[in-house]
């Protein structure tokens, strides 16, 4: 005989044609009810188990949430004891869509898919790093907090491990008023001869402000962040005293560079084109920055 606490006890269910009986039903498992016609089968599993499992959920609720419900009976039972909340599904209404389940059917998908747009933490599909966004302001918070009294380099990553000469993006960022840029990690003047060799990937910041953090000087950095985040399409390196660290303000892998769309209860949809979709370029996203 199974543990009380792993059954559903029924005594004296007496519901339409019940003839005052005993039953206990295993939990955590798949149970069929067989039977005659008339034998009592709906009488026990929708008037009698489905019918408290709903009334005792209806009670659970506030008084101001109850007075818009119906006040539901309770089933003639003598006691129903370790019963967990309940659904019904009617067979007759149920969608005749192959695709459907029983999570759809009764809509617990729908709550499903909000609550996992709510509570879920993005990982990156390359190296498995939770990926966080962060408002201009938040990342300027937290150099705040990281680096009071100490001097930082603010950085705008423009190239980030590709192959190329980029002779064209050294002299974008000489028209826009930038004296230097941080070339593999060496930073150099942007009016120094420049040549790098086109079959290596290279890395190319711009170095946006060179500043000692304080309360007196949050405008200037402020504004030096924004201006990286404006030319970094989004990513700001900023070169603390003993690390360094980039910031998003996307959903994105800092380190492998994969974006990811915000996440919505749409993305957890699994009959929605527009996730294959997104699965396809996170994939292409993936694959290219692999190729050789």
């Amino acid at each position: 005989m199974s543990k009380i606490s792993d059954s559903i006890i029924i005594k004296g269910a007496k519901e339409h044609n019940l003839k005052n009986i005993d039953v206990e039903i295993p939990r955590n498992k798949l149970v069929v009810i067989t039977g005659l016609s008339g034998s009592g089968k709906s009488s026990l599993a929708f008037d009698t188990i489905y019918a408290e499992g709903q009334r005792r959920y209806v009670e659970s609720l506030s008084n101001y949430a109850r007075q818009f419900l119906q006040q539901l009976q309770k089933p003639d039972v003598e006691s129903i004891d370790y019963l967990p909340p309940s659904i019904a599904i009617d067979q007759k209404s149920t969608s005749r869509n192959p695709r459907s389940t029983v999570s759809t059917v009764t809509e617990i998908y729908d709550y499903l898919r909000l609550m996992f747009a709510h509570i879920g933490v993005p990982h990156c599909p390359n190296c498995g790093k939770p990926i966080m966004r962060q408002s201009a302001s938040q990342i300027i918070e937290a150099v705040m907090a990281k680096a009071d009294g100490k001097k930082i380099l603010v950085l705008a990553p423009v190239i980030r491990e590709k192959k190329g000469e980029y002779k064209h993006v050294f002299e974008t960022v000489r028209k826009e008023g930038f004296s230097r840029t941080r070339v593999d990690g060496n930073i150099v003047h942007i009016d120094d001869s420049i040549d790098l060799e086109k079959n290596i990937k290279h890395t190319i910041e711009i170095v946006v402000d060179r500043i000692t953090v304080s309360a007196e000087h949050k405008k200037r950095l402020a504004g030096s962040i924004e201006t990286a985040l404006q030319h970094g399409k989004g990513l700001s390196t900023i070169v603390f005293p003993d690390h360094e660290e980039t910031f998003s303000e996307h959903f994105a892998c800092t380190d492998c560079g994969i974006n990811l769309a915000e996440i919505t209860p749409r993305l957890f949809s699994f009959n929605a084109p527009m996730v294959l979709v997104r699965l396809v370029t996170a994939w292409e996203q993936n694959w290219s920055s692999l190729r050789i």
